[in-house]
């Protein structure tokens, strides 16, 4: 092609086209009609099918969580204990007396670790009148600064009120109506599952056994049981794993509270191996608490710093250090996966859903790895 030639094509494709108006007065030039309209509507179809499909799923598990709650979180804890009533079954023990005696052992577990809270929450409570003259006097230090705050709050909305002028009168009927209001819901959760956890322990083989041939094709009843084995071995592994750190993070904290002088050291101890089974909202509600207990407790607002910074400086060792090293070995999830998980399902089910998020994750990544495998690939030389 020519210089010249060359020239008169750019001068052609620069050079504005044949223009139009449109019905609404606005000027068009040289419009074209889109190519691949069905390739787009079929695309956006798709995607609003997906999307529509996840929002009724999610509705589905707000809506129905006090059933879907209870039963799936029966699911977890009965696939994490399915080896211990296999052992039973090895000893020639049946399967249901196996799932029995297991779930007696962890009904017995709970009950000893809520005695075990009861006596000293009771003592505190009984001395509310003394904590709440001590809460008084210890943040006597705070009064200026909540002065400056009310005046500048006055100043930027005069309209404001000062206080607060609602006086609330206490009716027995309507407190014991509403205690019955929350409590009825909790039994039934309760029971339901331990109802479910027994029966799943009980037939978890013929269970197991029925789902595989579900599946017509032998490669569908193979890809069902890998699945099956590795949430289960993947569950039991890191349950134990983070259970084993769990434990010696609670003895470090014990010791610790007890050194410095803290109250009860043994039940915030056992409260931060229980707590610290959920990341990040675990930790925080512990140090939180610390330091409202350190607040009573101890002479003075330093003192009752000093027990909450320890135990972040403990918990940032075991987070960012001792856990990842331990656990990372087998089960290395994006820290970012985690926190989406803890959100979504702490806003979904509440706080037994913080509890399940990470569990929950564990299951749906190794079931997306077995259905949507990654292809192994090399980089270019």
């Amino acid at each position: 092609m020519s210089a010249v030639q060359s020239t008169a094509m750019n001068q052609h494709v620069l050079r504005p086209g044949r223009s139009e108006r449109t019905p609404h007065g606005l000027t068009l030039t040289d419009a074209q009609p889109l190519s691949g309209i069905p390739a787009v509507w079929r695309l956006a179809a798709l995607v609003s099918t997906l999307v529509i499909g996840a929002l009724a799923t999610i509705a589905a598990l707000y809506f129905g969580r006090s059933i879907l709650l209870p039963v799936t979180a029966a699911l977890l804890v009965g696939i994490t204990l399915a080896p211990a009533v296999r052992f039973g079954s090895r000893l020639n023990v049946p399967q249901p007396v196996s799932a029995v005696v297991v779930v007696s052992l962890v009904v017995v577990v709970i009950a000893l670790v809520a005695t075990f809270f009861a006596a000293p929450l009771t003592g505190w409570i009984a001395r509310a009148p003394e904590i709440g003259a001590a809460v008084k006097e210890k943040l006597h230090a705070l009064d200026y600064p909540l002065m400056v705050f009310r005046d500048l709050r006055h100043a930027l909305m005069p309209g404001a009120p000062s206080g607060p002028t609602v006086s609330v009168e206490a009716n027995p009927a309507e407190m014991v109506a509403a205690a019955l209001m929350t409590i009825t819901p909790a039994i039934s959760q309760f029971v339901l599952f331990f109802g479910t956890l027994v029966f799943f322990l009980a037939t978890n083989a013929t269970l197991r056994r029925k789902l595989v041939v579900v599946f017509v094709t032998r490669e569908g009843r193979l890809r069902m049981i890998r699945i099956w084995n590795d949430i289960e071995e993947n569950l039991v592994e890191y349950v134990g794993l983070v259970t084993l750190i769990n434990l010696a993070l609670g003895v470090v904290t014990a010791v610790m509270l007890y050194l410095v002088g803290f109250p009860n050291p043994v039940t915030f101890g056992l409260l931060t191996m229980v707590l610290n089974y959920v990341p990040y909202i675990g930790p925080a509600i512990i140090a939180l608490v610390l330091f409202c207990v350190g607040v009573v407790a101890m002479p003075s607002l330093a003192y009752a710093a000093l027990a909450p910074a320890l135990f972040v400086a403990v918990a940032t060792a075991e987070g960012h250090f001792i856990t990842p090293s331990i656990v990372g070995r087998r089960l290395t999830m994006s820290p970012f996966l985690v926190f989406l998980a803890l959100a979504f399902w702490t806003w979904l089910w509440g706080p037994i859903g913080a509890f399940l998020a990470v569990p929950l994750l564990i299951v749906s990544l190794i079931t997306l790895g077995h259905l949507l495998p990654r292809e192994e690939g090399s980089l270019p030389d």
